[in-house]
């Protein structure tokens, strides 16, 4: 029977105990992480969230009652423990345990509560996750998970004086509002007051934290819950918290200055990493053009190059007909890939064709000479100045790609971080941070005949690019910016439209109707008649940064009760059907049977 913590104090945690507190009585409470029975002797080793330490038990000298308690533990069992600190002697010490030089000598133990046999051992290696995440609480006991958990706090904590000491203010948002549709599909609440009517959860506080600036609170942030019905990725939730900022009678320089101070001080003071400022910066175009990529590892090299210019007399057949369409030839050297078998080189094709290109064409460095497949259909100079481009030495692999502008960009960027993970070249310890700017303000949209905003609508356009609004709409580009660590985007924004007629541009080039523009931002823009500062601000996805922070690359890692890739948590086996009582309630009548 389960004992009660009556007359009970915990004095420490298991982990904070070491040699200091020698023969000091001590109290400890946790779960059981091991039990040895040897007999007349039996250790237990205890775990709590900052650690683990050992009881010992020993016949001679524990009382028969708490001797019989600690043979009948087992993993999990749930004890109160107190005893006094003793050290262990020299053949005894485990050093790899930080409480590895003590133990505690038990004279008092409880059993809180005993457990069934777990449906998998805490802590053990290759389980699979939605195992861990049905039994979320058990996963939960890990050391890392505790650990990661620690960081997440500490980075809320640092957040929060950051902004406190800038002259920030806290200020919470709805999160039952009206849908807007800003790009991704919003989760959509039913209300039972207003029959027939609907919330929607919102994708980000966007225009909330509009209307506070013309509220004049000046500078406001927020640790935002957000929600989005969207397809995940590792490194994506439908629901997720979102470091949300905005300021007004600022400039970009205002907004990427604060923000990346923040960056420094949440850095040093959770994880001790010096972020050295000014952070690097880089436009779009220079992102997508030397890493098909707007989010660029700068962890390694492997820049893309252009070689159009080189090979343009060739008769190659593939090359000859990406000219003829005006598609351009790009590159990137692996150092070291010249080791690749036929093999890999072929996993490589296949690689690339996943993001629409039509294959690689190679070029080694061995010995001194270059071979290649090519060499039948380009001359010796023509190789060594392809080979010149790419700075290439022995050992490397030049991977060439014929396409549109578009396609072999993005291939080559995502063949980039593939070639780094195969070759084990990038550097974990490594942090490059770096802000892409000038991002396009709209993107045409081929199947609806319209142009998008690549960000939202109260984007505001680069000064000199307005009067591109008529002729030229592709070409503008935005005052906009995103913050990117390691290849992932830690978070973007934008200095924000405030003039009603640029924001009359915007809505026209955007293909909206009066109507349209009343029933979705009308409350808004009522908002901006009675003065709106010029204003801006950034969003951090708080998952992602904290996830590089404890070094996983799934965001689920760091989420205390996450959903899977399809957006289903297995612990409360949600989402699921409500009764028909409540739909009757709602006024609602399910016409067809749900997917399963």
């Amino acid at each position: 029977m389960s004992e009660t913590l009556s007359g009970m104090k915990r004095t420490h945690m298991c982990g904070e105990l070491n040699e200091t507190h020698n023969g000091a009585a001590v109290t400890v409470m946790g779960w059981v992480n091991k039990t040895r029975d040897l007999g007349p002797l039996v250790f237990i080793t205890l775990r709590d969230r900052e650690g683990i330490v050992q009881l010992a038990f020993d016949d001679k000298t524990t009382s028969p009652e708490v001797f019989a308690k600690a043979k009948s533990a087992k993993n999990e069992y749930v004890l109160a423990a107190s005893g006094t600190v003793s050290l262990r002697a020299d053949k005894d010490i485990n050093p790899d345990m930080a409480t590895g030089k003590i133990e505690i000598k038990v004279d008092e133990l409880r059993i809180l509560s005993e457990a069934e046999t777990p449906p998998f051992p805490v802590g053990a290696a290759g389980v699979k996750e939605d195992m861990r995440m049905k039994h979320r609480y058990l996963d939960m006991r890990r050391p890392e998970m505790q650990r990661n958990f620690l960081i997440r706090h500490k980075t809320n904590q640092a957040v929060r004086e950051f902004y406190s000491r800038e002259g920030f203010l806290e200020i919470e948002t709805p999160c039952l509002t009206k849908g807007t549709p800003e790009g991704a599909k919003e989760y959509i609440v039913p209300s039972r007051v207003f029959p027939g009517n609907f919330y929607v959860l919102p994708q980000s506080p966007q225009q909330f934290k509009q209307m506070l600036m013309v509220g004049g609170f000046d500078r406001y942030f927020q640790l935002a819950r957000c929600f989005r019905d969207e397809d995940n990725r590792a490194d994506r939730q439908p629901e997720f918290t979102q470091l949300d900022v905005e300021m007004s009678f600022v400039d970009t320089e205002d907004i990427l200055a604060n923000s990346e101070q923040m960056l420094q001080y949440v850095f040093k003071k959770v994880i001790g990493l010096d972020v050295k400022l000014p952070l690097r910066r880089m436009t779009y175009a220079e992102a997508m053009d030397k890493y098909g990529s707007d989010k660029p590892d700068l962890r390694f090299g492997m820049e893309i190059n252009n070689v159009s210019g080189i090979v343009k007399d060739t008769e190659f057949e593939a090359f000859k007909a990406a000219r003829a369409e005006g598609y351009s030839v790009r590159g990137i050297n692996i150092p070291g890939g010249a080791v690749f078998s036929r093999k890999q080189q072929d996993a490589l094709q296949e690689f690339v064709k996943g993001y629409k290109a039509k294959g690689l064409f190679f070029i080694s460095r061995a010995d001194g000479e270059l071979k290649s497949s090519l060499s039948k259909f380009l001359s010796e100079d023509e190789l060594n100045s392809v080979a010149d481009v790419f700075a290439a030495k022995d050992g490397d692999l030049i991977c060439l790609c014929a396409d549109k502008d578009a396609v072999a960009l993005t291939a080559l960027g995502a063949l980039r971080g593939e070639a780094a993970r195969k070759l084990d070249i990038i550097d974990k310890d490594d942090f490059q941070f770096l802000w892409v700017t000038e991002m396009p303000l709209l993107e045409y949209d081929e199947e609806n005949n319209k142009w998008n905003a690549v960000h939202h609508p109260f984007t505001a356009p680069m000064d000199e690019d307005v009067e591109l609004f008529e002729t030229a709409p592709g070409r503008m580009r935005a005052k906009a910016y995103d913050v990117v660590l390691n290849g992932y985007e830690l978070g973007g924004g934008s200095v924000r439209i405030y003039q009603s007629d640029i924001q009359r541009l915007m809505f026209r080039a955007l293909g909206l109707s009066e109507d349209d523009i009343n029933s979705r931002f009308g409350h808004i823009l009522e908002a901006f008649k009675y003065g709106a500062p010029p204003h801006g601000g950034i969003a951090l996805g708080v998952d992602r940064v904290v996830m590089l922070m404890v070094g996983v690359d799934n965001i689920r890692e760091v989420i205390a009760f996450p959903k899977t890739k399809d957006a289903y948590c297995p612990l409360m086996e949600a989402p699921n059907t409500i009764s028909e009582r409540q739909l009757k309630e709602l006024g609602i009548e399910i016409k067809a049977k749900p997917a399963q």
